[in-house]
């Protein structure tokens, strides 16, 4: 079969062309003199928005009194006001409240005690000392309002609003991601607002608390200094890489006992060691922690390894017995900032897989640059379509966010490895692979050539992060890798009748006896099991033969816990079912087509 893939500028009408898709901005203090926007900001803000990035006021004003002193709102793209509980759009006029309007209770009790307040449709606002009396009549009527401070201002509000809900509830409206947003505020009503953007920035003449937990500060003492920053934005079209990042992807624990995570960035990551050694779950567990993050991900899967992040939200499987997506039915399904697709390919042939992944990865290169999604980009069985001299086309090395995972690391391109700053192994067999890794980590070389060795030596479920990893403290940092939310199943279809090696069969001893019979499929393993006695399995079961050869074989972990768990369960009790529970739990999860199961006692 011929892919033809193409992505025209009619399939991206209405896609936002910028990594950088919205700014969202506090108003006073941060871009005013008092009460009069700086005019220097004014015109950034307009150079950002002809660059395709959508603009947003996020202030605690109320709507009337914003317009009031900053005059018609159509310089941006919309407002959300009221510390959150308004949005409006002033092109189209929409306005929308997300909270319960202000109880006219609460209102006659302010006037009858005298406390001036401005009344808003969710928000009343005040002098910050009024809050002792304001706090007074919420307790005698029982209210369930809350008081946020922002400077000498104080502001009553229901209870889990905030400029980061008003701020969302906007980007859902406009369908795009926060993600792939960069707020910018200045006092204490600014925390949720930053935290919720993928960089939050703070000013330099603001608040030091807000300072000291800002991604980036701005430098200056006064809004032309955001003007000037904002001007830097529309230029680069970018969101700028903070020095630290608040997001971080937990892989497991160090020998220590210490959690081991990565920071979120975009980074080229490359996961690598033997077959079946544990690569797609730690892929996995980095997908699903992304996923769960808020991040747009699509998942390249040639052996259906990755179908059970389906069970995650907002993420969509593609392929299996169902032909590929075509490029306008993947740009459907990636043109909403919280969706994710796994691309399933393993009801392809072999060859037609690699023809499909070489056409598609292009494609979906330029969606990304159209729309900034998805995030990242993950590539497993790599070595099969990424080994000769093209491969580096198919790649985009300026937005980079690939995950890489392979058996065989040294058949991938140079300038892929020059590129990859994240390097994960696992249990890593070959020497002439163990050279290649310690060739391209240039930051490898102080480290003692005889602890390589440990890359040979590693268990099931451990990995090594290679020194080039910033995480890994300059050393071969070992850890074991954590659970997943999401079940794992490895090669669902392929290990159901194709055969593994004949070394690696399992081998039946009924009572104690050789029984001659050796299963090398997971089809030939079910049949054996439905045929005999829990019983006459006695040793087989108390010496955990059968979680170990899952997950040795198959590494699947997973599978192989719930029937370790059966396996010790019949050690203290002697279940005659335990047989019959193992059948089920293995049929569950590989959907193994068996005749229907004997009377197991």
């Amino acid at each position: 079969m011929k892919w033809e893939w193409q992505v025209t500028c009619s399939d991206l009408v209405g896609a936002l062309s910028m990594k950088l898709s919205v700014i969202a901005l506090d108003y006073d203090g941060t871009i005013t003199r008092g009460d009069t926007l700086e005019p220097t900001v004014r015109e950034a803000i307009g150079l950002a928005r002809k660059g395709g990035i959508i603009t947003l006021l996020v202030t605690g004003r109320i709507l009337e009194e914003l317009q009031r002193v900053a005059g018609p709102l159509h310089f941006v793209d919309g407002v959300v006001a009221e510390n959150g509980a308004v949005t409006y759009f002033p092109d189209s006029g929409y306005l929308s409240t997300h909270a319960p309007l202000v109880p006219d209770t609460f209102v006659q009790e302010l006037r009858r005690r005298k406390i001036p307040h401005q009344v808003g449709r969710c928000l009343v606002d005040a002098d910050a000392n009024e809050a002792a009396r304001i706090l007074d009549v919420i307790r005698h009527l029982e209210l369930p309002l809350v008081l946020a401070f922002n400077g000498g201002r104080v502001m009553t509000m229901p209870q889990g609003i905030s400029k980061a809900t008003g701020l969302r509830t906007a980007l859902d409206t406009l369908r795009v991601s926060a993600r792939n947003t960069l707020a910018i505020g200045d006092r204490e009503n600014d925390h949720e607002l930053l935290r919720l953007a993928e960089v939050g920035v703070a000013v330099g003449w603001g608040s030091a608390a807000l300072r000291a937990v800002a991604d980036v500060v701005i430098d200056g003492t006064g809004p032309p200094a955001v003007a000037q920053y904002i001007r830097g934005l529309a230029a680069s079209q970018q969101l700028p890489v903070p020095a630290r990042a608040r997001r971080r992807l937990r892989l497991g624990y160090t020998e220590d006992g210490h959690e081991f995570s990565l920071a979120v960035r975009g980074r080229n990551v490359l996961i690598t060691g033997d077959a079946k050694s544990g690569k797609s779950w730690i892929a996995g567990l980095l997908c699903e922690q992304l996923i769960l993050h808020g991040y747009s991900t699509c998942i390249l899967d040639p052996e259906g390894d990755y179908r059970t992040l389906e069970a995650l939200p907002g993420v969509t499987v593609l392929g299996g017995e169902d032909p590929p997506p075509t490029p306008r039915e993947l740009l459907r399904a990636l043109r909403y900032p919280d969706r994710s697709v796994v691309i399933d390919l393993s009801h392809r042939p072999h060859d037609e897989k690699i023809e499909y992944i070489r056409a598609v990865l292009p494609a979906l290169n330029e969606i990304r640059r159209q729309t900034g999604l998805p995030h990242r980009i993950l590539l497993d069985e790599a070595h099969y379509y990424l080994h000769d001299a093209d491969a580096s086309a198919l790649l985009d090395f300026e937005r980079n966010g690939y995950t890489i995972v392979t058996y065989w690391a040294s058949r991938l391109p140079h300038a892929l490895m020059a590129k990859t700053e994240v390097m994960i192994v696992t249990h890593e067999s070959s020497p002439a692979e163990v050279d290649a890794l310690r060739q391209w980590c240039v930051t490898c070389q102080p480290v003692d050539p005889s602890r390589w060795s440990i890359l040979g030596r590693l268990a099931s479920r451990q990995a090594v992060a290679l020194p080039i990893t910033e995480e890994a403290g300059g050393d071969l940092r070992l850890f074991t890798f954590g659970s997943r939310l999401a079940p794992h199943v490895r090669h669902r279809e392929k290990y159901v009748d194709v055969p593994v090696a004949e070394s690696r069969a399992f081998f039946f001893a009924v009572n104690s006896r050789a029984a001659g019979h050796r299963a090398r499929t997971l089809r030939q393993f079910v049949e054996k099991l439905e045929s005999v006695t829990t019983a006459t399995l006695d040793g087989h079961l108390r010496r955990g033969d059968f979680s170990r050869w899952i997950e040795d074989v198959f590494g699947d972990f997973a599978l192989g816990a719930r029937l370790r768990a059966l396996e010790q369960d019949y050690v203290a009790t002697h279940r005659p079912d335990t047989v019959r529970d193992m059948i089920a739990a293995i049929c569950e999860r590989y959907d193994v087509k068996h005749a229907e199961l004997l009377a197991v006692s």
